[in-house]
């Protein structure tokens, strides 16, 4: 796994916190590390095998409980924050982002009160003419969503 796709991980846990409402400090630390990770000059695999944690916790951003998720990621493919988290609120959540119209608010809102955890969800919920009740979703923005589906 190279330092781009670690990156990306703790990049889309910190937007599944933020779609949660999880502690803000929290979600910027992981998105602070990321962006380190995203542009370290050294593979984060090559410093986990030869430095360890403490190796890895030289990269800015990166503290000891980062620097343990990454050494889980790179042995495993995953990490038990990102198992308990994508348990409760599916990656595909995420997907919801893409469009535009849609931020993390009105995503956490489409899948907290109207169970919607995906695009094929939400193109199911305009189909039925959920985004007509939805509150705070004008006709121009409700528009978008759908031109964009």
């Amino acid at each position: 796994m190279d330092n781009e796709s670690i990156a990306r991980r703790f990049y889309r846990l910190a937007a599944l916190m933020d779609i949660r409402g999880d502690d803000p400090f929290r979600l910027r630390s992981y998105r602070n590390a990321a962006e380190a990770i995203e542009t370290w000059p050294t593979p984060l695999a090559k410093i986990a095998k030869t430095e360890g944690i403490p190796g890895l916790q030289t990269i800015p951003g990166v503290g000891k409980a980062i620097a343990g998720k990454i050494i889980e990621l790179l042995d495993r493919g995953t990490f038990d924050a990102w198992e308990r988290i994508t348990t409760e609120t599916p990656e595909t959540v995420l997907d919801l982002l893409e469009l535009p119209g849609i931020g993390p608010k009105t995503a956490a809102m489409f899948h907290q009160k109207f169970k919607v955890s995906s695009l094929d969800d939400l193109r199911k919920f305009v189909q039925g003419g959920g985004l007509d009740t939805v509150d705070g979703i004008g006709p121009k923005t409700a528009e978008r969503i759908k031109r964009h589906l």
